[in-house]
């Protein structure tokens, strides 16, 4: 999206400068064989290269520029976050999950090539995810090394965004109150965004009994993110949200807007960012970034 719709400068520039490093990135890190792999990795350079807010490492390299982490070791976490995050969107786009055409604005991976490609593009990302955060490039010491990995496997599998997408999908036939749809919600998108917070913690050697305002900052940001997504789903435009709106009515999924009503659902969204920004009360300028993050997260369209 670039800087599409930002109007804080500090937001602009960050949104700017991660897209820009991570798909230098993955272009480095994934050259296309010349052999019968090639359009794997086609297929995985389609998906990972040139699409998405990025807005999972740039909360990583705030946090971790706020604890004074070298910028090169930053990116490379948040390109193994981003690769698990672009791997579930393959997945969730297949025929047997969400069956989505559209993702970003151009063909889902699937129609692009096919469904066993686009499996097997996921799986691809879901290792390579892994491979970079073990790599000495990432970090010299291998008890961060292996507090990343840790925590990314755990945000990212049963107890994580996996288990979050399967109470997703039992929520097409069972009916879900505030509290359930909640839990869900705080597993399907909460876990990989608080990990993106506790990855860039991770990296800038702060404590765990540190970390406890920079996990309330990204459980309030979490959950203020999929009312809004919710939202969009509830009354956005198809071609500015780049995928299709309008399925969760069509599911008959229990929603924040649905428990709520969009007006609650809102003023809900706008106290949580409110929280948010409270939780970095500590810090100075240095939290600025963050503290924009939270407030672009409620007025997005896309």
């Amino acid at each position: 999206m670039g800087a599409a719709g930002v109007t804080d400068p500090v937001l602009t520039e960050g949104l700017a400068r991660i897209a820009s490093e991570i798909d230098r990135a993955f272009d480095a890190l994934l050259p296309v064989p010349g052999d019968a792999r090639a359009t794997l990795f086609e297929a995985m350079r389609y998906a990972a290269i040139g699409g998405g807010k990025r807005l999972r490492p740039l909360l990583l390299t705030a946090v971790a520029d706020m604890y004074g982490v070298q910028r090169e070791a930053a990116v490379r976490a948040g390109i193994a976050l981003e690769a698990i995050h672009v791997y579930s969107l393959i997945h969730d786009d297949l025929p047997c999950m969400d069956d989505d055409a559209m993702r970003h604005g151009k063909p889902t991976v699937h129609k692009a090539y096919d469904e066993a490609t686009a499996v097997l593009a996921g799986d691809s990302l879901h290792a390579f995810a892994f491979e970079v955060l073990s790599d000495p490039a990432t970090s010299a010491d291998p008890f961060t090394r292996i507090e990343l990995v840790q925590t990314l496997g755990q945000a990212s599998g049963a107890r994580g965004m996996a288990g979050g997408q399967m109470m997703d999908l039992v929520a097409e036939t069972r009916e879900f109150d505030l509290q359930t749809v909640t839990r869900l919600q705080q597993l399907k998108t909460g876990a990989l965004l608080g990990a993106a917070v506790e990855m860039g913690a991770i990296l800038g050697r702060v404590a765990p009994e540190g970390r406890t305002h920079l996990r309330g900052y990204a459980r309030d940001i979490g959950l203020a993110f999929q009312i809004a997504d919710d939202l969009i789903d509830h009354e956005g435009d198809a071609a500015v949200a780049g995928k299709a709106v309008g399925k969760d009515a069509i599911a008959g999924k229990q929603t924040f807007v649905s428990l709520l009503g969009p007006e609650r659902a809102r003023e809900q969204a706008r106290m949580l960012v409110d929280q948010a920004v409270e939780h970095l009360a500590q810090h100075g300028r240095e939290a600025d970034l963050l503290r924009a993050v939270a407030r672009y997260i409620v007025e997005r369209d896309h």
